[in-house]
């Protein structure tokens, strides 16, 4: 569930739409808009990786230990794995607030 949060998110920062019959095949989708933006429009692509804050040391890394691969599958499952760190850390942010004391709240 988490990972398909975090695939449908990665979607609509790329601007996919996400419709419910496509998620069987949305990381196919992703792949692919991340094929298209590596060929024709680098500098956005670069931004989305930016925004969504995945690590230029991993990145570089990962594609360069695994330079047989796909580049695109690559970059796929690093945005995947940046939003479910995301969606893991807001959820322990948010059940740590529900533990405060109501008069201590803002």
């Amino acid at each position: 569930m988490e990972r398909e949060q975090s695939l449908i998110q990665v979607c609509d920062q790329l601007g996919l739409e996400v419709r419910h019959q496509d998620r069987p095949d949305l990381l196919g989708a992703l792949e692919e808009e991340i094929n298209r933006l590596l060929v024709h429009d680098f500098d956005r692509l670069i931004a989305i990786l930016y925004r969504v804050d995945v690590s230029e040391h991993k990145l570089k890394d990962l594609l360069k230990k695994q330079s047989g691969e796909d580049a695109a599958k690559l970059i796929a499952s690093l945005l995947i794995e940046r939003q479910q760190q995301k969606i893991r850390s807001r959820g322990e942010f948010n059940s740590s607030d529900d533990q405060i004391n109501e008069d201590e709240r803002w």
